[in-house]
Formats: C-alpha cells, structure tokens, sequence
C-alpha cells in the first residue's frame, strides 16, 4: 500500500524509532517494536491464527508511522503513539467504542500493514485501539489508537 496519511485530529504523543536498513515502513503503518527496531504489521510472524496474531502484535505495538522508511534508509523515523486515524475496514458492523485489531489478508497468513477489523469486547490483548467514528456499511473508520508500547494498550475492563 503507498503511503497515507492516517491522522486525522488529537495529540499523536510521537516517538523516534529506529529502522532497520532492510525494513520498509510507509506512513500510515501499523508498526510494532521488535527488540529496539520499529517494523511494519505485516513483517510480524503469524501465529496459529489471526486471534493469536493479533494478541502478539498487541504486546508490541508501537503506534502508527508517520514517516516512511524506504529500503536502505537507516534514519529514525517518527511514530504516532495517540490520537485519531482513519483505516481501512474488513467489516462494517464496526460502532463507535467497539476494539479494534489488525486485520490479515484473504490467505490468512500475513497482517495487513493498513488495515483493521473489530475484534470483541472480552478480548482486549487483541486490540490496538477503539472505534471513535463509523457509519453502516462504512469502508473506512476513525480508531484511537493506544500504543501498547508507550500507554500500557487496551487492557481488560475490571469487573466487580
């Protein structure tokens, strides 16, 4: 996917990541911290299944790229870490409060760099942030993001 600028409104809370000179990041990837590198959803390992993906790529999550990194370029790059920005979405029955995940592809074997789909409520180590706005049968949705990395991510809701 070529580059796109995700952000759309809110304090983005950036930090500096370095980048491995092999790693391409576009802006507007979801990235992860791997060890002291940012690298994009889609260079993550994929697990057993999309459910067990999303978890790991939950623990690591650092936000999402708002600097490119092309092969070759060693150069930090800056990572949003808050705010609001606007995904593709797999599904539309996504509403305003439900988590949200990285989608994978029709293969079922790879993250989507720049894509979303809601995940549920009870499964909060799936999520890398909320939807703040959809409409029905919407192809695109605002998500807050939460970087894991940085703010702890979306944890379980306490109950009493």
């Amino acid at each position: 996917m070529a580059n796109q600028m995700r952000w759309r409104y809110g304090d983005t809370k950036p930090i500096q990541l370095a980048v491995d000179s092999g790693t391409v990041i576009e802006i507007g990837d979801l990235v992860f911290l791997d060890a002291d590198d940012g690298k994009p959803a889609a260079d993550l390992a994929y697990g057993a299944s999309l459910d067990a993906t999303q978890e790991s790529l939950h623990d690591v999550f650092a936000g999402v790229a708002m600097q490119a990194s092309s092969a070759g370029d060693t150069s930090d790059i800056r990572i949003a870490t808050n705010g609001i920005f606007e995904f593709d979405q797999a599904q539309a029955s996504v509403q305003v409060g439900d988590r949200v995940g990285v989608d994978d592809n029709a293969a079922g074997d790879t993250l989507l760099n720049q894509q979303v789909i809601g995940v549920p409520s009870s499964a909060p180590e799936r999520s890398i942030g909320t939807c703040a706005k959809a409409a029905t049968n919407a192809t695109k949705i605002l998500i807050a993001i939460n970087s894991t990395v940085m703010n702890d991510g979306p944890q379980a809701i306490a109950t009493s």
